[in-house]
């Protein structure tokens, strides 16, 4: 691998995948494709800083007692002619002295962290172009702690430990498992860690430094051969600058030298030496890394067009806009507006190719506020029976004063009836908030996708609901001009008016509109009453017709439970009992007969309240209607009764069947008229006059503060081109990765390394492969396999 170059192939998708990495640093989120990298992972002072350094051949992380790394550094080595770094919270800046690198790191980790060694999972991206090094990418972690110092957290242990494994919990991440030699291998931090991940070992890179500080008489020969804890890619020895050297400004170079040096004469380590050190570790790192990617390739591709779709979608909305285009602020706010109120008529009209099939839009909520909720509520005060007729008697009764009238006196019908038509003003009204609040609740719907921009989405929300409260206030004052006009002349010639000559002649059947077999609603309801006496409340099957209440096991509908004629019921509330979260409702039988079997009535039980009243008005809809009459009417209505003579009787039913003849009309053209005037003063008005609201609010208001389309902050408005680059990135990520060659040397394909299992015999003084090759050729053996591989190009 080296420094051959692959096509730009595996090269270049290392350098697509930095790319990947910066677009989503940029945008302050982790990167949902866990792209494939390097996680460097030790205790404190394990020789993490050290290895990087050697890699990089400079002098450029902070150093010191005590941890030092307390963000994760994602330290980016790309192969280039000229020496330079870069910081991706710098952009343009290039830092050719790493002295300067060292105190913008320190810089920048303070500037989250605090100065007092707190810790932060915030990355600090650094690229680092340099003659000297291999296009890799590593993640340099903070070393694992136990106690805490300054004024890190009592927990301090468990947070590192957490940020770590965000990272090497990742099956795209290599762990790179920094353990110094001069410690107990079963005791490494590092391998801990790497083993509750990655169990079998297939992940994980072992380094063991500080060769050079081992007891003397002891080396490190059986781990470093992969024979103490074996791990399928091995393990790699270096040897560091030590703290003298690092103090005496010790060439990096020249300490390379003296590692090589050190590895060629030591008598346990000189038959592995053109394995050991840091060249080495560095081609190793490279070839697994462009492995790994390879490897990853088919699942990393597809994440990467599933993202690419999505994003697109995004980047749609800022296509024709110009970063250089000083009227962009602008004409970012009107395509805002433009969309929510596109967004906002769909959801009130119903219109356009996204459905929503979790829950009811506003359209069709407020649907059935037009043709449920409302009608119910007008039926509600339709039928109070019993004080209409006491009502009615009262007012013939005071018409005639102390005479005794021989005729039906028109005056008290026309008493009757206007008091009866101020009574709709409640339902209607009520109609009206309820319409109001659901297009407010639409508003803060549409508003979700203005959350880009705090400032723009509470002005939009504000503005329109202000416009909606607006529209209420002149809908009520017409809903109200509409029942007044109805009060001010009652129209006894009116067609559909029955007279006072058929009024005497008025069947008392109740007519259904529906045909006897015709469905009305089905669905689930829970009979409550009768389940508590049989152990438990059972859910049924219920089908409403015309003329019955069926229920049934299930919804195929094949095992018939009971079917219940809809004859002299009516449908009343129940309170709901303290342990229940249903919401009840019960049937029952005006002549007090059983409905069924031996219960008198018939508790059902609904999960929502809406469900409930959808329930009602189908039952309305059936000619089944609410009982609204109380314990104090019944007893009114009955010391009237034993006072009524039989004349009076029959006027009281001559005008009540002329009561009920005329606010039929009055409810019909009531139910018609007001759903249009809702449509027309508010809903249809608020549709028609948004965006031009919003954005003249907006400019006036930008105007007076002096900065156009302040709403747009900094931040916000470059969202758009953040996700455009990652767009583009993502684009050339597809691009690079289709046409990546397999790299020619390294690692198989089709599954990780095994153990290596190496076996050496002396040859005179030194030690040679055994097998005879030479050391341009060295012949490993992967447990039953084996394979030739060559010296790494230089």
């Amino acid at each position: 691998v080296g420094k051959r170059d692959n096509g730009g192939g595996m090269e270049g998708l290392i350098e697509l995948v930095n790319r990947l990495q910066d677009a989503f640093a940029a945008l302050g989120q982790s990167c949902l494709l866990e792209l494939p990298q390097i996680a460097v992972v030790g205790g404190q002072s394990a020789g993490k800083s050290s290895v990087l350094e050697n890699c990089v051949s400079r002098d450029f992380l902070p150093r010191g007692s005590g941890i030092v790394t307390r963000r994760p550094l994602v330290l980016q080595l790309v192969t280039a002619k000229t020496e330079y770094a870069e910081f991706l919270h710098c952009k343009g800046r290039k830092f050719t002295d790493f002295d300067e690198v060292r105190q913008e790191i320190e810089a920048e980790t303070d500037r989250v962290t605090g100065l007092n060694k707190g810790i932060s999972s915030i990355p600090i991206n650094l690229r680092v172009y340099s003659p000297h090094v291999l296009s890799l990418t590593l993640v340099d972690l903070p070393g694992i702690t136990k106690v805490p110092v300054g004024d890190q957290p009592p927990d301090i242990e468990q947070q590192i430990r957490d940020m770590i494994m965000q990272f090497i919990s990742r099956e795209n991440c290599l762990i790179l498992a920094v353990t110094p030699a001069n410690t107990d291998l079963a005791n490494s931090d590092a391998l801990k860690l790497a083993k509750e991940v990655d169990p079998q070992g297939l992940r994980t890179i072992g380094v063991i430094t500080k060769l050079d500080l081992m007891d003397e008489g002891t080396d490190a020969t059986e781990i470093l051969e992969n024979k103490l804890l074996p791990l399928r890619r091995g393990y790699i020895g270096v040897v560091n600058r030590s703290q003298k050297d690092i103090d005496g400004k010790k060439d990096i170079k020249a300490a390379m030298l003296a590692e090589r040096k050190f590895f060629l004469s030591h008598p346990a380590y000189r038959h592995m030496a053109d394995r050991m050190g840091t060249p080495y570790l560095q081609k190793a790192l490279n070839q697994q890394l462009t492995n790994h990617i390879r490897d990853t390739l088919p699942a990393f591709r597809s994440k990467l067009q599933s993202q690419l779709l999505s994003i697109e979608h995004e980047v749609e909305a800022y296509k024709n806009f110009k970063p250089e285009d000083p009227t962009r602020k602008t004409k970012a706010l009107l395509q805002m507006v433009q969309q929510f109120s596109v967004d906002f008529e769909k959801r009130i009209e119903g219109s356009g190719d996204q459905v929503d099939t979790l829950e009811l839009s506003g359209g069709a909520k407020i649907n059935r506020i037009f043709h449920e909720r409302f009608p119910f509520e007008l039926v509600k005060m339709e039928f109070n029976e019993k004080e209409l007729r006491r009502e009615i008697s009262y007012a013939i009764k005071n018409i005639h004063g102390i005479r005794t009238g021989l005729f039906t006196p028109d005056m008290a019908f026309e008493a009757i009836v206007k008091k009866q038509i101020v009574k709709l003003k409640g339902p209607c009204l009520k109609s009206v908030d309820l319409v109001m609040q659901e297009l407010i609740n639409t508003v803060k719907k549409c508003t979700k996708k203005l959350a880009t921009y705090p400032r723009l989405c509470e002005e939009t929300e504000r503005i329109v609901a202000g416009h909606i409260r607006d529209r209420e206030e002149k809908t009520k004052e017409q809903v109200l001009l509409l029942i007044d006009i109805q009060v001010s002349y009652i129209n006894t010639n009116h067609e559909d008016f029955i007279g006072f000559a058929n009024a005497q002649q008025r069947s008392s059947q109740v007519n259904k509109s529906a045909v006897g077999n015709q469905v009305i609603r089905k669905g689930w309801l829970t009979i409550n009453n009768i389940g508590i006496m049989k152990g438990g409340s059972k859910e049924y099957w219920f089908v409403l017709t015309a003329e019955s209440l069926s229920w049934y096991k299930d919804d195929e509908e094949k095992e018939k439970k009971y079917m219940l004629p809809l004859d002299n019921l009516k449908v009343r509330d129940v309170e709901k009992s303290f342990m229940s979260s249903k919401h009840i409702f019960a049937l029952f039988n005006t002549e007090q007969r059983n409905v069924y079997k031996d219960y008198r009535f018939l508790e059902l039980a609904c999960d929502a309240q809406e469900e409930m009243d959808s329930w009602k008005a189908s039952l309305l809809r059936a000619g089944v209607y609410p009982d609204k009459s109380s314990t104090e009417n019944d007893e009114n209505s009955q010391a009237d009764n034993f006072s009524m003579d039989p004349q009076l009787e029959r006027q009281v039913e001559t005008i009540r069947n002329l009561v009920d003849s005329y606010m039929s009309i009055i409810n019909k053209c009531i139910r018609d008229l007001i759903p249009k005037t809702i449509m027309h003063l508010m809903i249809n008005n608020v549709s028609n006059n948004l965006t031009f609201s919003i954005v003249f609010k907006c400019l006036v208001l930008s105007s007076t503060l002096k900065e156009p389309t302040h709403f747009l902050n900094r931040a916000a408005l470059s969202y758009g081109e953040e996700k455009t680059t990652i767009m583009h990135t993502q684009e050339a990520g597809i691009k690079g990765s289709a046409r990546a060659p397999p790299p020619t040397l390294g690692l198989s394909s089709s599954s990780p390394p095994h153990p290596q299992s190496l076996t050496w015999r002396r040859r005179g003084s030194g030690y040679q492969p055994q097998g005879g090759s030479s050391s341009a050729e060295v012949r490993w053996q992967w447990g039953s396999q084996s394979a030739v591989k060559s010296d790494i190009d230089e």
